[in-house]
């Protein structure tokens, strides 16, 4: 947005990131309308979580420029704390504070008085369903209960824009959608959200639009429905036990397909886009098999993955690697105590 009001509520133009040797952002460009969800899809090591951070003012890009609300990201950084909100990958909270407590500290850092902390607190936990557990210490908390509390403590400055970054990783299937739940709330009531996720479902769910970043580049963009048209559909995936029968599987059903069957060697598992035609599809492939004497395991219709996202797009899968260089499942302690730091500067910057 410019300062005259009009613009997108983010807008970022060629944006760069190294940490050392590794370019963790390479020149993306992105813009989201306000009012809106932009879905970022990547796996670990694509480069969200780097340039979400560099627009919540915790990292400074090398290169480019990136706007929140119109306020540039490194010159004028308490501007945009002041209108921003962020739930990390883990949750950032207090686990010895109970969630009340949390809430309020928060809502004094942002200035607010004891009394104005202590009702936007109460107010939070209800919206988010807290209530009866708001005076237990949150290390007592499911972990569908500690990521509702770390999203509450994003909301308490009433943010215009709304980051998360992975909300859902580590939940169960009920707190999930529970998750789902509450962020379609926070969009129908205008809030622009910036969302991150390495699952094609989720970005279906509740994304206006999809960003798809690869080794720091922005690779595809588009609606859920763009995307899964690039990648041919819905598919039929099975696993061939003799490997020695692969080719003869994919031979089977080479005519069935939008494209050419992905073949993983190794596993002997076969996936083929069939787009829209679904149970007509399984169904020839089940008789190309069968004609072909190839025994399978697991033969069953899917919708598309982000490993069929990226194998259609870049022609290999999802790796998982940490954005830095580092190892796969570096502490989450970690990651929770710099979202407890960024909390505690979007308050201090807030007035």
């Amino acid at each position: 947005m410019t300062q005259d009001g009009s613009g997108p509520a983010i807008l970022v133009e060629g944006l760069v990131k190294s940490f050392g040797e590794v370019r963790a952002l390479r020149g993306i460009d992105l813009s989201v309308p306000h009012g809106t969800v932009l879905g970022v899809l990547g796996p670990n090591g694509a480069g969200k979580t780097t340039a979400v951070r560099i627009l919540t003012t915790l990292l400074r890009p090398d290169a480019g420029r990136a706007l929140v609300e119109g306020h540039d990201v490194v010159r004028e950084a308490a501007a945009v704390r002041r209108s921003i909100g962020l739930s990390g990958q883990s949750a950032a909270i207090q686990e010895e504070l109970t969630g009340r407590e949390n809430l309020e500290i928060i809502g004094r850092l942002y200035h607010l008085s004891w009394p104005h902390a202590r009702s936007r607190a109460a107010e939070l936990l209800k919206q988010f369903d807290l209530l009866d557990a708001a005076d237990r210490a949150a290390k007592n908390f499911s972990g569908g209960m500690q990521r509702r509390l770390d999203l509450a403590a994003s909301l308490v400055g009433q943010p215009q824009v709304l980051f998360l970054d992975e909300p859902t990783t580590g939940l169960d299937p009920r707190s999930r959608l529970g998750m789902w739940d509450i962020i379609r709330s926070l969009a129908a009531g205008g809030t622009t959200l910036l969302l991150t996720t390495q699952y094609l479902d989720e970005a279906d769910e509740l994304a206006d639009e999809i960003v798809v970043i690869d080794r720091g580049l922005v690779i595809a963009t588009g609606t859920a429905e763009e995307l899964k048209g690039r990648v041919g559909g819905d598919v039929v995936e099975f696993t061939v036990p003799d490997r020695s029968r692969v080719a003869d599987a994919v031979t089977a059903i080479g005519k069935v397909g939008e494209g050419e069957p992905n073949v993983d060697a190794e596993t002997g598992v076969v996936g083929v886009g069939v787009g829209g035609r679904g149970s007509e599809a399984l169904i020839e492939v089940v008789r190309g098999l069968d004609g072909a004497g190839v025994e399978t395991r697991g033969l069953a219709l899917r919708r598309p993955s982000l490993d069929d996202v990226f194998l259609a797009l870049t022609g290999h899968a999802a790796e998982e690697t940490e954005e830095t260089g580092g190892r796969r499942g570096r502490a989450s302690k970690k990651r929770a105590s710099k979202n407890r730091a960024s909390k505690k500067d979007a308050g201090r910057a807030a007035s």
